[in-house]
């Protein structure tokens, strides 16, 4: 019986030559590729660079504003005349130092109040200056019920410069007054704050404050604006739930500055609850007419005017 054999092999013929010739073929292309490869990282790594900042956020172009100052307006309290003054006060605040103003309408945001406080407005209002202006580093809340009245201080050198927030930062004093068992940071570093406040007598000012744009802010403004806060009747409403919140959550606190009073919270003399030194005195920044629109035995529009008329007498001569 015979079998058939395999065709004989001609042991001198290299063996595989088309697939080593292939081979050397795609190794070639894998090579141009990686290269390829190579290079687009290298160019998207430069665009990076160029187009961020060291801290990881986007670079913007110039004249992009750093801050911003956030106004509740409720157009529907308050006369039209009071309102255009507020805005003609801030507007000329602005435009001297490159800032921009936001203001926001308390109708816009009534519905997701859920019958809360309207002075509850604050929080929405700067979660949505944030989102308009995403470039901007600081945004500044300020009550409708306040003047800027020294023009020339910008926020910048007045507060916000490392040097100078660290001369200002009041730093293992009690968060809330006169005696909150819990107290601010002592080894707190300027470059570490986010958020910058001060206190009346009785409670932390949720009516001026700066909050630096990030991950920090975000997470403030959610908490702060949690169902179980506006629904818990706090005697002060919004005020009172911060007051809880920087006590109680140490993420809250770790990042948080506390300024003598008069920085930028200065109290008119008919206010009342002004912490040690926090009634407005001449040359301060801002002026606030702090309860005014809760007092029944006051007008915040008549308080308000020889203010508002100081005011435009200086600003004219600057």
């Amino acid at each position: 019986m015979q079998f058939a054999l395999p065709p004989r092999r001609n042991l001198n013929a290299p063996p595989y030559i088309r697939s080593s010739r292939l081979s050397l073929q795609r190794r070639k292309q894998l090579k141009a590729v990686a290269i390829l490869g190579f290079a687009l990282l290298t160019v998207f790594f430069l665009l990076s660079q160029f187009f961020y900042t060291s801290t990881g956020t986007a670079a913007v172009s110039a004249g992009t504003p750093s801050l911003v100052i956030v106004t509740v307006l409720d157009r529907v309290r308050w006369s039209d005349t009071y309102i255009q003054k507020i805005i003609k006060n801030r507007e000329d605040y602005a435009k001297r130092h490159g800032y921009t103003n936001f203001f926001a309408n308390l109708s816009d945001y009534e519905s997701s109040l859920d019958n809360a406080p309207k002075s509850w407005g604050v929080v929405p209002a700067v979660r949505h200056a944030m989102a308009s202006h995403p470039h901007a580093t600081h945004f500044f809340y300020l009550d409708v019920h306040a003047l800027f009245m020294n023009p020339s201080k910008s926020l910048d050198s007045h507060l916000l410069g490392k040097s100078r927030l660290d001369s200002l930062m009041l730093k293992d004093v009690p968060v809330v007054p006169p005696d909150s068992i819990i107290k601010t940071f002592s080894h707190l570093k300027p470059q570490d704050v986010d958020l910058i406040m001060t206190t009346d007598s009785e409670d932390l000012s949720s009516g001026s404050f700066i909050i630096k744009q990030g991950d920090y802010a975000q997470f403030l403004l959610d908490i702060w604006f949690d169902p179980l806060y506006r629904k818990y009747n706090f005697a002060k409403a919004e005020a009172h739930a911060l007051d809880h919140i920087v006590q109680w959550h140490p993420t809250i606190l770790a990042r948080l500055a506390l300024v003598p009073q008069r920085i930028i919270n200065a109290y008119s003399k008919d206010s009342s609850s002004a912490g040690v030194d926090g009634n407005y005195k001449d040359g301060d920044l801002v002026i606030r007419f702090f309860g005014c629109d809760t007092d029944t035995k006051r007008s915040c529009e008549k308080e308000m005017d020889p203010y508002y008329r100081l005011w435009s007498k200086n600003s004219k001569t600057e």
